[in-house]
């Protein structure tokens, strides 16, 4: 269930809308005071933010303010409803971090198809961040744990399961020493006994495939007593 929060209401535009959104299985949350706001978005898990704000002569600052409040509190999209309809009134809107603008005369179909349009976007760029979030470099060295691709200066590197492994652990963790056991039980999940051969054996493996000069490391180096590391 996605929550949409619905700040002020002044337009009624709570009503006009929920039928709608909960057809599209949208929860409805509606707050009166800017307290009650804050802490809904502090709290709760809040998908979309419909700022009902009356934006005149006289209020704009007021309102221009309260968006960039929200947009500083929050990055999920946020769609100004007012009743201004003035050129000048959803610019600054925008310009203050409003994703989307629509006047309270609108049709609520359309309203509707901004707002799933919004979500749908939010969701692709949520995505989007845990997919780079999942991509390793360092230097030339690259790591797609989404693929599961390894490539060295754009060269495509065949490791098997364990070797990849291996080196993702000490990529994810760039700098930090391993020693021997340590590898062997984040890669084996079991108490490291007789570890320092195999390890070698695979670090050897990893060095001859990622390496110009195996014996001279770019990547990955050893740490004379103590382990492995990259960087």
């Amino acid at each position: 269930m996605r929550n949409i929060l619905i700040y002020n209401n002044q337009t009624k535009i709570a009503e006009k809308m929920k039928p709608l959104f909960s057809r599209e299985g949208l929860e409805t949350v509606v707050v009166a005071d800017a307290d009650q706001l804050y802490t809904a978005i502090e709290t709760m898990d809040i998908h979309l933010l419909l700022v009902d704000v009356e934006l005149n002569d006289k209020g704009w600052d007021r309102g221009i303010e309260l968006i960039m409040n929200l947009r500083r509190k929050s990055s999920v999209p946020l769609l100004v409803i007012s009743t201004q309809s003035a050129e000048t009134a959803k610019i600054m809107a925008l310009e203050a971090g409003a994703d989307d603008y629509v006047t309270s005369d609108c049709n609520p179909l359309e309203l509707l198809a901004r707002v799933k349009s919004q979500l749908r976007r939010y969701a692709q760029l949520v995505n989007m961040c845990a997919n780079i979030d999942r991509i390793y470099k360092v230097d030339g060295l690259i790591i797609d744990d989404i693929q599961r691709k390894v490539t060295v200066d754009g060269r495509a590197v065949r490791l098997t399961p364990i070797e990849y492994k291996i080196l993702r652990l000490l990529v994810q963790q760039r700098g930090k020493v391993f020693s021997n056991s340590q590898i062997y039980e984040n890669i084996w999940h079991m108490q490291a006994i007789g570890a320092d051969n195999t390890i070698a054996v695979h670090i050897r493996h990893i060095r001859e495939k990622i390496e110009k000069n195996p014996k001279d490391p770019r990547y990955l180096k050893v740490v004379w007593g103590n382990g492995y590391k990259v960087g």
